[in-house]
């Protein structure tokens, strides 16, 4: 996978809900609401580095040094939805939106796929020396049933194992558990 690629809009749900957190802990209580929607989070975003997939509808950037010479950009995170925009900035610093007309969008494949239309050819002005091709795009799962059992199940262990240790989650770097990565390696996208 060439390039870089940094979140632009996060998730605005979770595909585990609070009320299964809690039946998953035996909490019963509201107390913890608010922890327990933190660790939620937490564990969703632990599962989704670990596996490399978005698991629910996101928008990220992908910016890539330089037009792929086989004319397709593979796109990170699946699963794809869509392609929002593809924008290049030339040496002069003028940005330009490439036409849709000129690609497709591929969500089958995974990772999913842009690629150049028959005929198409990629803009052939000098493009500027940082990130000068950026490519908006949502990933992630239509909604929180259709996001894989392993995941979800991944997520509410991650949630377990926080919720039991939270003094070594509160440090720098969140470890999985073994069970969590072996479910997860199911899961991953393999690049």
């Amino acid at each position: 996978m060439n390039g870089s690629w940094t979140l632009v809009a996060a998730p605005v749900a979770e595909p585990v809900t609070l009320a299964d957190v809690k039946l998953h802990l035996r909490v019963t209580g509201s107390a913890e609401d608010s922890m327990l929607a933190l660790y939620l989070q937490m564990a969703r975003e632990a599962v989704e580095q670990e596996c490399w997939r978005a698991c629910l509808a996101q928008t990220w950037d992908l910016f890539l040094p330089a037009w792929p010479l086989d004319g397709i950009v593979y796109i990170p995170r699946p699963p794809l939805q869509s392609v929002t925009h593809l924008r290049y900035t030339d040496a002069d610093g003028v940005q330009a939106t490439y036409s849709a007309n000129n690609y497709l969008v591929d969500t089958a494949s995974e990772p999913g796929r842009l690629v150049l239309a028959p005929s198409c050819t990629w803009p052939s002005v000098t493009l500027t020396t940082a990130n000068p091709i950026v490519l908006r795009f949502v990933a992630g799962y239509a909604n929180a049933a259709s996001v894989p059992a392993v995941i979800r199940a991944a997520i509410l262990l991650g949630v377990g194992d926080i919720y039991a240790n939270r003094e070594a989650a509160a440090s720098d770097k969140l470890e999985l558990t073994e069970t969590v990565k072996n479910l997860l390696s199911l899961a991953r996208v393999r690049y």
